[in-house]
């Protein structure tokens, strides 16, 4: 059963990391820290019910959608980082 999901290894890894980008984005906006988390859950419990119910669809496209991840992941951590260095440079103007 394992076997069916190996071709998404990658895709779990840049999800988890994608999630990590997003909330440290939202720390940098000052969100409410719980409300983030709560909305964290709930994005990754959807995910959870797509991914399982999707595999059998999407598994000839596993190198095409790791690849979109991976990209979009990219993107959000550099997007990520440019927000939080303008951030930390208009603070230490003040």
């Amino acid at each position: 059963m394992l076997e069916e999901y190996l071709p998404f290894f990658g895709l779990i890894i840049f999800g988890n990391i994608e999630n990590l980008i997003l909330s440290s984005q939202g720390v940098v906006k000052g969100v409410n820290p719980r409300i983030l988390g709560g909305l964290s859950i709930i994005i990754v419990l959807i995910w959870l019910v797509l991914g399982t119910v999707l595999t059998s669809l999407a598994i000839e496209y596993a190198n095409i959608i790791t690849f979109i991840g991976g990209l979009a992941i990219f993107i959000l951590g550099v997007e990520a980082v440019y927000a939080a260095i303008k951030d930390i440079k208009s603070k230490g103007s003040e």
